[in-house]
């Protein structure tokens, strides 16, 4: 995180839009006309002129950023999308990626506004506390679409294609093909890629898995929701961070009993 920090992506170091241009100043009042001279009042319904000049110019537009023309250009450019990609775990708000970029920009200057070594420890312990949130919100929500069943560990299933072959018991062996992603849609296995279903004990695998699968029918395709303490926990792996819930899609191709 100490070296992301210290490179300056090109995708997060857009220009701050320039201001409006003030309004222009009102216009100085004119001496008052001797009470002999004073102007009739309009008639009711007759709109009043506005003084002119008063109006405000609009802002002027934002140019366009410059094309990419160069392979180093494009080589610095996917470095940007490359950290952009690794801060997708934290979901940042417009705000909080303004605070980001002045971070970036203050570590180029050599003018951190606090000590990185103080506040660098602290990092994991604010993706784990925002990332529960997040699922706590995204589970109330699939918990409250309509077909959705709520096992008794906590799997949110969903039937997207019934099948009509036999269901798996959890020491048996099940082929499936399947893909996993997180809540923000980020893929992180799938078989399909691979070109290759995947063969497995189903009570070898994660327990979101082993329960799930269990509702399916050969031929079938279901959506399972994983609650974190139903996957990888807090622990995570390479490729999930820790306190991840996971989204698999998976079709159940076939069984093979166990003994």
């Amino acid at each position: 995180m100490r070296s992301l920090l210290l490179i300056v992506p090109a995708v997060l170091m857009a220009q701050t839009p320039a201001p409006a241009p003030p309004k222009a100043p009102a216009a100085t009042p004119k001496p008052a006309t001797p009470a002999a001279a004073a102007p009739k009042p309009a008639a009711a319904g007759a709109t009043t002129p506005k003084p002119a000049g008063t109006a405000a110019k609009p802002a002027a537009p934002k140019p366009a950023p410059a094309p990419l023309t160069t392979d180093e250009q494009k080589t610095i450019y996917s470095i940007g999308l490359s950290i952009y990609k690794s801060l997708a775990p934290f979901d940042f708000t417009p705000a909080e990626l303004e605070i980001v970029k002045r971070a970036i920009t203050d570590a180029q200057a050599k003018t951190p506004a606090i000590p990185l070594e103080e506040w660098a420890p602290k990092i994991s312990g604010f993706v784990q506390t925002r990332t529960k949130a997040q699922a706590a919100a995204y589970l109330a929500k699939c918990a409250a679409e309509p077909g959705v069943v709520k096992t008794e560990g906590g799997v949110i299933y969903k039937e997207l294609r019934a099948g009509d072959g036999e269901s798996p018991k959890a020491a048996d062996t099940v082929k499936v093909n399947y893909k996993g992603t997180l809540i923000n849609g980020t893929e992180f296995d799938s078989s399909y890629k691979r070109g290759q279903p995947a063969e497995f004990q189903l009570n070898g695998v994660i327990k979101c898995w082993t329960e799930g699968v269990q509702k399916m029918k050969v031929g079938g395709k279901a959506q399972l929701v994983c609650p974190s303490e139903l996957a990888y926990g807090e622990q995570g792996n390479q490729s999930i961070p820790p306190s991840s819930t996971l989204i698999f899609e998976i079709e159940l191709l076939g069984i093979t009993p166990a003994k």
